[in-house]
């Protein structure tokens, strides 16, 4: 699974961070979420259908854990 660019994104967070993978993202600052999209290989997809799990590891850092959504449905409203 990889973090995916997409054309409402604003922002790239870890550009030049070579630690981590750049996360390419939308920032909402007037709403305070930051969305991302993720393509799936094909062997992730077929782990999916089958087993119909998805797991989310979140790195907290020791700090409290944020909300998270994850979603197959695009979560803004495409501007035409």
């Amino acid at each position: 699974m990889k973090p995916i660019e997409f054309k409402e994104q604003n922002v790239i967070f870890a550009k030049n961070q070579p630690e981590y993978v750049p996360l390419p993202a939308l920032l909402d600052k007037d709403r305070g979420q930051v969305i991302s999209c993720w393509q799936l290989s094909i062997i992730e997809r077929l782990q999916i259908l089958f087993t119909g799990k998805l797991w989310l590891n979140c790195l907290t850092f020791y700090n409290p854990l944020q909300p998270v959504l994850l979603s197959t449905k695009r979560p803004f409203k495409v501007k035409k």
